[in-house]
């Protein structure tokens, strides 16, 4: 019989980058992946996972009525924590979210090896991204396996006296699941025809594409609304440029972009997108203004620049690669670099995808089964 090892899925980005691991242990036979949907962002989470062909194995039900993070972690503790005394032979945790924290407390309350995918990351500012920063820490203090994506990442846990042979640099496995995901989406239609008809005039090349994600609680309000002034001047300074923004599904967000960008029909304003559909869109853009983690990772492959919509990162790689500009939510700043990586004469960064090769979730698999006693330690990733 195999090893039981337990995912911990809360959120989208989580679903996206287990769900490579997910299929690399269940192809390679050494442990048998459950993954367990904890109930933080559960309708994202099952979509997510399907677009890999997956489904839950647990999923948990939150009573939730205030969303706020004392609420979500009364809720989860004991949800989680029954379900790792169930039997569990490890507990593995991705990032840095609520669940992710979580899933990693009760599994050391109950001397499950804790296994951290995407460890190491800081910005090395609790306040940004907050809370995110403080739950990445805390689990690098009491994780049995740190794997972590690049050497910047293997570097940070280092210097904070992690070290030795549970410490291994495996490579992102958000860059298997967006080239999976948008290989397999060049086949299919977009979801919506809003998607379709930016999707054909793109690809006929009528027009270049500008997608925009800022959904930090840290911009909500007046840097929001800064980012919104830049989206709109940039798209009125080029009759070229179409631009796709799905808005965060929190309603006050949404009419807060709604308000701002009405009236250019240049801009399409959508639902979150399911992850096929961004990939796709992520494919097909010529720019990216974003403050969000995943898409610094996901964007060089496609090999398209972003503009981070924040003062600092923690994926440091990206921009010293070319790849990704801090601009913060200042608007002149962000028309300004906007427009310089939007002119005819630009020119591109030659580096590959700093964050991984491809094989990221294969390294991680057979790091969770060498953890377990089941297989050789796998070789470092070296990009």
């Amino acid at each position: 019989m195999n090893s039981i090892v337990h995912l911990v899925v809360g959120t989208r980005p989580e679903a996206v980058k287990l769900a490579p691991l997910a299929l690399e242990m269940r192809a390679a036979s050494l442990v048998d992946p459950v993954l367990v949907a904890t109930g933080q962002h559960p309708a994202m989470v099952r979509d997510t996972l399907a677009d890999f062909g997956l489904v839950p194995d647990v999923t948990l039900t939150l009573d939730r009525r205030s969303g706020e993070q004392a609420e979500l972690v009364a809720r989860l503790v004991p949800e989680l924590d029954a379900v790792v005394a169930g039997g569990s032979s490890a507990v593995v945790v991705q990032g840095d979210t609520t669940s992710a924290l979580v899933g990693g407390l009760v599994a050391m309350w109950r001397h499950v090896p804790v296994v951290h995918l995407e460890a190491g990351l800081r910005s090395g500012d609790l306040a940004a991204p907050f809370p995110e920063e403080a739950n990445r820490r805390m689990l690098g203090v009491f994780a049995d396996l740190h794997l972590a994506p690049t050497a910047t990442a293997e570097a940070a846990l280092r210097a904070e006296g992690v070290d030795g042979p549970r410490l291994l640099r495996v490579g992102n496995t958000v860059v298997d699941a967006a080239a999976a995901i948008a290989a397999h989406a060049v086949g299919t239609p977009p979801t919506t025809p809003e998607l379709a008809a930016v999707d054909a005039e793109v690809a006929a090349g009528r027009r270049r594409l500008l997608l925009v994600t800022a959904h930090r609680r840290e911009s909500w309000g007046a840097p929001l609304n800064r980012v919104l002034r830049a989206v709109r001047e940039i798209v009125e300074a080029h009759p070229d440029v179409v631009c796709v923004l799905p808005a965060h599904a929190n309603p006050a967000v949404r009419a807060q972009v709604d308000a701002a960008l009405a009236g250019e029909p240049r801009i399409v304003v959508t639902d979150p997108l399911p992850y096929r559909d961004l990939c796709r869109m992520l494919s097909r853009a010529t720019l990216v203004l974003s403050d969000s983690g995943g898409i610094q990772e996901e964007a060089p492959t496609f090999r398209v620049p972003v503009l981070v919509l924040r003062d600092v990162t923690e994926r440091t790689e990206a921009v010293e690669a070319g790849w990704a500009r801090l601009v913060g939510t200042d608007d002149g700043a962000i028309v300004a670099a906007a427009k310089e990586l939007l002119a005819e004469d630009r020119s591109l960064p030659t580096a590959p995808n700093p964050f991984g090769d491809g094989r990221a979730a294969a390294r991680s698999a057979q790091a969770v089964a060498w953890l377990l006693g089941r297989a050789e330690r796998p070789e470092s990733f070296t990009g």
